[in-house]
This record gives C-alpha cells, structure tokens and sequence, in this order.
C-alpha cells in the first residue's frame, strides 16, 4: 500500500494534470449586425458574404459559462455581448479540452483558418 505522502504526490500530480487541461477554445456565431461595426469589417476584408461572422475565444471556463459571462457583459467582448446568438460547438468540440499553451495557439489557428474559409472573424 502506497505511503500517505505517495498518495498525495499522486493526487496533486493528477489534480495538476487535471488543472493542465482545462482550457478551452470556443467560437461565437455573431449576428450579422457586426457587419456595420467598421473595427470589425476593416478586420475581415477577405469576408465571404453569406458565411457566418464570429467570435473565437479561449477561457479556463466551460464554454456555456464563458458564453453567459458575455452576454452578461462579465469581462465581455463588446461583439459578444452585443451581437452574440450562440456557440457554434461543431467548430471547436473537438480540440476541448486542452492545456494552456495549446488553446492560447488554438484560438488564433482557428481564427485563422475561419477566415481563410471566408467567415467575418474576432478574436482579441
């Protein structure tokens, strides 16, 4: 039987490996209201009309939490609060949940790849 002092090693070594993985990336779909904010079609000039515009984000919350934060105007991104209509999980799921360093990249990769499919994209 493992040592008291083992145990605990091993339960902060899984609480750590826990905490390391607990990041996400989400992305907002937008109304198309943004449209006619200039901020935000000045940064999309390759926008593709008819695609979706939105937000993409990383936060150590759970996205639904992240997104009524927002909307909520909580540490709110003004076009989330604003614009947001809802999260778009079929664009993100599947990276989540992931450590820091890796969702800090994925949010500006998949910002990036968004809008090189021709959606309207923030991501600050």
């Amino acid at each position: 039987m493992p040592s008291t002092s083992a145990r605990r090693i091993a339960d902060e070594s899984n609480h750590m490996m826990r905490r390391r993985d607990q990041y996400h990336v989400y992305v907002v779909e937008l109304s198309k209201a943004v449209l006619l904010e200039n901020r935000f079609t000045r940064a999309n000039p390759q926008y593709v009309a008819g695609k979706p515009c939105v937000d993409v984000g990383m936060t150590g919350l759970d996205p639904d939490v992240r997104f009524d934060k927002h909307k909520a105007g909580i540490q709110a991104n003004l076009y989330v609060q604003r614009f947001g209509l809802r999260l778009r999980p079929d664009l993100y799921e599947i990276y989540n949940p992931m450590p820091y360093d890796a969702a800090r990249d994925m949010e500006v990769e998949l910002a990036i790849d968004l809008r090189e499919s021709g959606y309207g994209v923030w991501q600050a």
